[in-house]
């Protein structure tokens, strides 16, 4: 599949001043949202709902510049929220020029026609001398000389945009792997991959679900050599491996990058969790299901960021026998997925479980075992299928909802358990493993294991909180070919978009 590169170079800059460290801010914002309606609304209504976000936005770029953020990122769908359909959206969106042209908005307001959320957002970056990540939706008129042009004649984008400290607009990305339910928006006839260079690193760009598929995210550290990734996200958690801290902490150790997630705040859909998160470790996260205001995270990266030893994911775990300790397997769905498990059936102990090529070992030592609460060692592979089609490999120690084994998998937010050591590995076919470690009540557990080259998961000391989950999430994009293939035979099928099935678990329209 071909990539569109767009980068905004300063090179030049770079060679001058450049800052070892930075401080980052992200901002979940409390989303106020439109009233559900078929009949879209005046450009004038769209602008004030808009405002009122603006203003809440406002607040939070403000007090980042105060405490010396040199940027600070905002949330997918954070300034118009959703319950949109394609007309409905439409009072919504500006023409978002190529960042190519130079053009500064809060200066030179009506170059490109009547743009005032852009003019605002680039104000709010000139005036608080702060790089502003902000979402919003692009238009762009198309003829019947464009085969694919809507009946409309436009195409609708979700869309990210960046203005840097002097107010310029720097970066333009279209969202590339749309949800269910954003048929308001168009997909990009090519994933775009883009970067932007600043004297603090070289920044990527995506949004919300893009972290699941290799193009544009995987290109843009290992092809284009990033250093931080700024992520607008409107992400609803998904327990057991899908909880925004759990699992964008996880892929910023993944891929050796630093990652700035800013999530909505709307507990009523389970959205929330950002979270400010360098490789080795979580820097600031914020998780809260109880209250209703937004939150502002500011902490130090460094610039450049420190990509860790390079981890052969299978080698521990294809140099050891499979542990022997008699237990039955069974099978049991976690999102979806039939996993293969064991349980934990002492305070101690080695297990292995396998699915297909992919075989699991754990060894573990509780604190005491509980009656009361159940733990299972999990593997899956294969394609999951629920709300997207995507191959996985998935090595998982998690705490079942009850002691009955068939909620193993289930969605669970708390647990008692104290664990005073585990060590995971598993026989992976891809690079690409992710490693998730979830404390009881949705908290990381910072500083508190590591991975080593040969693939082992493992506690550094006893977690600080009882364990919900500790996993190797694996995500084989190797196999997403035979997904293409399998679409190009099926092109009428709904909902293939460009060889992905794009769904998931953010950016929700109902």
């Amino acid at each position: 599949m071909w990539l569109v590169y767009v980068a905004i170079s300063v090179s030049c800059v770079l060679k001058v001043s450049s800052l070892d460290n930075f401080i980052a801010a992200v901002y979940e914002h409390a989303v106020i949202l439109p009233n559900a309606t078929l009949i879209p609304v005046s450009r004038e209504e769209a602008l004030a709902l808009m405002n009122r976000n603006l203003d809440l936005l406002e607040k939070a770029v403000v007090l980042a510049a105060k405490q010396g953020a040199h940027i600070i990122v905002t949330p997918e769908d954070g300034i118009y929220g959703w319950n949109f359909n394609r007309e409905t959206i439409y009072p919504y969106l500006e023409d978002i020029p190529d960042p190519r042209v130079n053009w500064i908005p809060c200066i030179n307001t009506n170059r490109f026609g009547y743009t005032p959320v852009q003019e605002r957002l680039s104000c709010l970056a000139l005036d608080n001398s702060i790089y502003v990540v902000a979402n919003i939706g692009d238009k762009k008129p198309c003829n019947a000389s464009d085969p694919q042009c809507p009946s409309d004649g436009r195409y609708q984008y979700n869309t990210d945009v960046v203005f840097d400290s002097q107010g310029k607009l720097v970066a333009r990305y279209h969202k590339h792997n749309l949800f269910m339910g954003e048929n308001q928006f168009n997909v990009p006839k090519k994933p775009e991959v883009v970067t932007f260079d600043t004297i603090f690193g070289r920044f990527g760009i995506f949004t919300c679900f893009d972290i699941l598929f290799h193009d544009p995210a995987v290109s843009l550290v290992k092809d284009f050599h990033v250093d931080t990734i700024v992520f607008p996200t409107a992400w609803m958690n998904v327990l057991p491996h899908l909880s925004a801290i759990e699992f964008h902490s996880a892929w910023a150790m993944g891929m050796g990058v630093n990652f700035l997630a800013a999530n909505i705040h709307y507990p009523h859909k389970r959205m929330t969790g950002s979270g400010i998160y360098a490789p080795d470790s979580p820097r600031a996260f914020h998780y809260d299901m109880k209250t209703k205001e937004g939150k502002l995270l500011i902490s130090r990266l460094d610039s450049s960021s420190r990509h860790p030893v390079m981890v052969n994911w299978t080698s521990y775990a294809s140099s050891i026998k499979a542990f022997s300790t008699g237990n039955q397997e069974f099978k049991s769905t976690a999102f979806f997925d039939e996993f293969t498990f064991l349980e934990l059936t002492g305070v101690t102990g080695n297990y292995t479980v396998c699915q297909k090529e992919l075989c699991c070992h754990l060894s573990y030592k509780m604190s005491e075992k509980k009656p009361d609460e159940a733990y299972a060692l999990g593997a899956f592979d294969g394609l999951h299928t629920a709300e997207g089609s995507y191959y996985l490999q998935v090595c998982t120690l998690l705490k079942c909802k009850t002691p009955n084994l068939g909620t193993c998998g289930d969605a669970v937010e708390t647990a008692s358990t104290r664990f005073e050591m585990f060590s995971l590995s598993g026989t992976f076919g891809t690079q690409y493993v992710f490693p998730e470690v979830l404390l009881s009540d949705s908290q990381l557990a910072p500083g508190e294991f590591q991975v080593s080259s040969d693939g082992r998961l493992f506690s550094v000391k006893p977690p600080s909180g009882p364990v919900l989950t500790v996993t190797l999430f694996g995500r084989v994009y190797e196999k997403d070919s035979m997904l293409k293939a399998s679409a190009d035979l099926r092109a009428q099928a709904p909902g293939v978009m460009l060889g992905v099935i794009a769904l998931t678990v953010c950016s929700f329209s109902w």
